[in-house]
């Protein structure tokens, strides 16, 4: 160990600068966390699990119009394709997974708090993918969670783990889900950290 090189010495340091600077690059100013309690529906009735939604930032309107705009030219895949290709503005997990990272988030105002809107890519499992599966159609991740500031109680969501977006016969778009969403309750709003 006495006997290391100048040059070695140089090398480490440097790695470990780059190492702290790349951390710091990834690390947010301010970020905020929901959390909920998600209940199962329907045939999944009974089963609970959490959820945790984590933000970074809110997407942009940009980002909208070209989800919009790739969901117009190629449905569903257009709407995978785009949200691959966008950074990450989140990050979700759900009991048992060490999550994912969420494309779009959304804020929207509300009368009595605000909706957050989120959707990304669902990870596919690898036997939903070597086999073929159909539930491997569903690769999208989506979600609302209304906050009411007003009374906290009232706070609820939707979750939809295992989604895609088509459009109706009226030629509106909806989710198709694979399962039945999940009720999202007793939400709790982590401030931001600093």
């Amino acid at each position: 160990m006495k006997n290391i090189s100048k040059q070695l010495k140089l090398k480490i340091a440097i790695a470990g600068v780059l190492a702290a600077s790349a951390v710091a690059g990834f690390a947010r100013a301010k970020y905020e966390q929901i959390d909920a309690q998600a209940y199962g529906t329907s045939t999944q009735m009974g089963r609970t699990m959490r959820v945790s939604l984590i933000i970074y930032q809110f997407s942009t309107p940009d980002d909208r119009k070209i989800l919009v705009e790739s969901f117009q030219k190629g449905q569903n895949d257009g709407l995978v394709n785009a949200l691959e290709k966008m950074k990450a503005v989140g990050h979700i997990s759900i009991t048992g997974t060490l999550g994912f990272d969420v494309s779009y988030i959304r804020e929207i105002k509300t009368p009595t708090g605000r909706s957050i809107r989120f959707v990304t890519n669902r990870k596919i499992a690898f036997g939903e993918n070597y086999w073929n599966t159909q539930s491997a159609s569903f690769n999208l991740t989506a979600g609302e969670i209304r906050i009411n500031d007003k009374d906290k109680n009232k706070s609820d969501g939707v979750l939809y783990p295992a989604s895609q977006l088509t459009i109706n016969k009226d030629g509106d778009p909806q989710w198709d889900l694979r399962m039945n969403p999940w009720r999202l309750n007793n939400i709790i709003i982590w401030p931001a950290g600093d």
